[in-house]
């Protein structure tokens, strides 16, 4: 089978390797699409936050179907959609273990969720980043239709956030640089989307002065994520998702009193896969559009490259179409 493995620092190369065996407590998935995070890119160029080795397999955005169940799998049968996490104890799938950017991996069925017949496997591929904007919105509490709701950057998981705000009947303002970027957020629905010059005057109209009731924060970069409480209206909500580690800014922290905000963190998905599913299934989002390029498993290491080139391109997926 054909499978993407960093075998090395800097190092990636498409290889011809055996189809994995399974245990009597595993399956073996048929990977359809795999995305390229960011995460997977530091990965190869040997940094992660936990330990890990070469040669790996990455991939841990990804969709596909069961193509065989060990005699002790119950909840699964050869032929069903799925989707996975990625966070598995101790272990990284697509990290500290190897992941879904091959034909054929092995996982076990608690990693697993079945993908509804409403979703494809594009979509499903995105259902991973996704969970963490979901997860964000919940950390915000009830975002509804009387929220005028700032998302701090268009990446793939800040986008997501817009989706689901938008789907939630907040509005949405979206706070991006790129033209690109901002033309997808206003795609998924949100009400306008800014460049950092402009929010404070868009913000100043869309809520009548105001301020913003939530602000969440997509970006990691200290210097924006300091912006978010001047953002902020009367007691409003702030969560921040996006991630940043040892960086500093200058922030207006006395505005956390004089205001009476409400700031939370949030870091990936916990215990959210299963409403995640059921959201993106009822409200009807489309992830598949923040896919701008698809490659086969033949190019993957062109698609490793492509998904570095930011400005053109939002999201990144390797398609896969083997069977056993």
């Amino acid at each position: 089978m054909k499978a993407l493995r960093f075998v090395a620092e800097n190092t990636a190369e498409v290889q011809n390797i055996d189809v994995p065996q399974i245990a009597a407590d595993e399956v073996l998935i048929a990977a359809r699409s795999v995305g390229v995070c960011h995460s997977d890119i530091e990965l190869l160029e040997g940094r992660y936050i936990i330990p890990f080795e070469y040669p790996v397999i990455p991939g841990h955005e990804w969709s596909g179907e069961v193509a065989k169940v060990g005699a002790d799998v119950t909840e699964f049968v050869v032929g069903d959609r799925v989707v996975g996490e990625c966070v598995i104890g101790e272990d990284h799938f697509g990290f500290s273990i190897s992941g879904a950017a091959a034909e054929f991996f092995v996982v076990k069925p608690a990693w697993l969720h079945k993908l509804p017949d409403e979703v494809s496997f594009t979509s499903g591929a995105l259902v991973e980043p996704f969970s963490c904007g979901y997860y964000g919105l919940m950390r915000a509490g009830n975002v509804n239709a009387s929220d005028v709701l700032v998302v701090l950057g268009a990446g793939p998981i800040g986008l997501g956030v817009v989706a689901g705000a938008a789907a939630l009947g907040a509005t949405t303002i979206v706070v991006e640089p790129s033209d690109a970027r901002r033309a997808a957020a206003l795609e998924l629905g949100a009400a306008q989307a800014v460049t950092p010059e402009d929010v404070e005057r868009v913000l100043r109209e869309e809520s009548r002065g105001r301020g913003a009731d939530v602000v969440v924060e997509a970006t990691g970069r200290p210097e924006v994520m300091a912006t978010a409480l001047e953002l902020a209206g009367h007691r409003a909500r702030l969560v921040y998702i996006g991630i940043d580690v040892g960086r500093s800014a200058p922030a207006k922290l006395g505005l956390i009193q004089s205001k009476e905000l409400d700031i939370r963190g949030a870091i990936g998905s916990p215990g959210v896969w299963p409403a995640t599913l059921r959201f993106i299934a009822r409200s009807g989002i489309d992830l598949g559009r923040l896919v701008t390029r698809e490659f086969s498993a033949d190019d993957a290491v062109t698609a490793l490259a492509e998904s570095r080139k930011t400005a053109e391109n939002i999201k990144v997926h390797i398609t896969f179409d083997a069977t056993l």
